[in-house]
């Protein structure tokens, strides 16, 4: 495991006690020096759970984990016959692929762990996207210029915030249940009508907006039409002035994010209200958000902080860990290496192919 070189990143790919588990079994671990501390990770830990320290990760090991993609130099680190697994952008980074590939590397993207019900351990997108959802909500509590809660105090009632999350997959159900303790009154709205069930077993009410898509055997949203779009973005529009809070999660993997709100409909929302754009890194659900930036628009607060997970590195790292040590058995059972291409998980991950090297 080496330190990620990213200069916004504070997560590690191993922590100590996954360490732990994996030495038993199989696997001798490396771990840069260093490459835990950002997430309070100090290599002591590392040492006590059998861990050996190095300075270059990369000259001895036959596997390479990291969260994020190698830059242009660390690929240059790797050889040939390596295993890389981190999160690899297959869908958007097609050079860094490529230079993968031409370098014989056996690369595995975490983001492509098919969604299956053999593969949940492994299911690092849904980790993360826990850790994005609580610390959205914490986020937007922390700059709304309003109680979260309901408070009855000698001066008075207050009344409670009212928060909206578009979007129901993981990082939008955990934003429910993280404004619901805070003790937020929440509304969630998905285009998937099949997860109502899942908004309103959280204490939330639903919002209705007519607009119903399919979703994908992925588990995603389908992208909407045009049309759907437009009648979905007006609807908000008339609906957005009611609430006080709006976090925003709706993704296509490898796809422009689909835009939720437009600039209209944020002018139209009351002075003060806060929008925490979780889709940011891919352009944003508003029209106004500023990705990797907090901009006031409107007398809005709009947050479009990207890499959340990394603000919350020790235990996003834990989560992230864990979803490795899975993958990691099922490709190295007993620390073998046995890639069976047949096995739906070996492929659906695999993102280049294990090359042999002329002699």
């Amino acid at each position: 495991m080496p330190s990620e070189s990213a200069a916004d990143e504070r997560r590690v790919a191993l922590v100590p006690d996954v360490v732990a588990r994996l030495a038993p079994i199989g696997f001798e671990v490396l771990v840069e020096r260093g490459a835990g501390e950002a997430a309070s990770f100090p290599d002591a830990a590392y040492e006590d759970a059998g861990a050996r320290l190095v300075e270059d990760p990369y000259d001895e090991a036959e596997g390479i984990m990291k969260v994020r993609k190698p830059t242009e130099q660390e690929a240059q680190l790797l050889r040939a016959n390596q295993v890389l697994i981190g999160f690899l952008e297959p869908l958007t980074d097609p050079e860094g692929i490529e230079r993968l590939a031409s370098g014989g590397v056996t690369a595995f993207a975490m983001e492509a762990i098919p969604r299956i019900t053999r593969a949940q351990s492994m299911d690092a997108l849904s980790s993360q996207a826990t850790v994005s959802g609580y610390k959205a909500t914490l986020l937007a509590a922390e700059r709304l210029p309003r109680f979260f809660p309901m408070l009855m105090t000698a001066a008075g009632t207050v009344a409670p915030a009212k928060v909206l999350v578009l979007g129901a997959g993981v990082a939008g159900l955990q934003a429910v249940a993280t404004a619901r303790r805070l003790g937020a009154v929440v509304t969630g709205f998905d285009v998937r009508p099949v997860v109502r069930e899942q908004i309103e077993s959280l204490g939330a009410s639903w919002l209705d907006l007519g607009i119903v898509g399919e979703e994908t055997a992925g588990g995603y949203a389908q992208e909407l039409s045009e049309e759907q779009q437009r009648r979905q973005q007006e609807e908000l529009e008339q609906r957005l002035p009611e609430f006080d809070v709006v976090i925003t999660t709706a993704l296509i993997p490898g796809r422009p994010a689909p835009r939720l709100i437009p600039a209209g409909a944020v002018a139209a929302m009351r002075p003060g209200s806060v929008i925490v754009d979780l889709a940011a890194e891919a352009g944003g659900n508003c029209e106004l958000t500023d990705p990797g930036a907090e901009v006031v628009r409107e007398h809005v607060t709009i947050v479009g902080f990207t890499n959340l997970p990394s603000s919350m590195p020790h235990h996003a790292s834990q989560l992230y860990a864990r979803n490795v040590a899975a993958l990691l058995q099922h490709l190295a059972p007993d620390g073998q290496l046995t890639l069976d291409f047949d096995d739906e998980i070996t492929a659906g991950a695999c993102v280049t192919r294990k090359q042999e090297v002329p002699a």
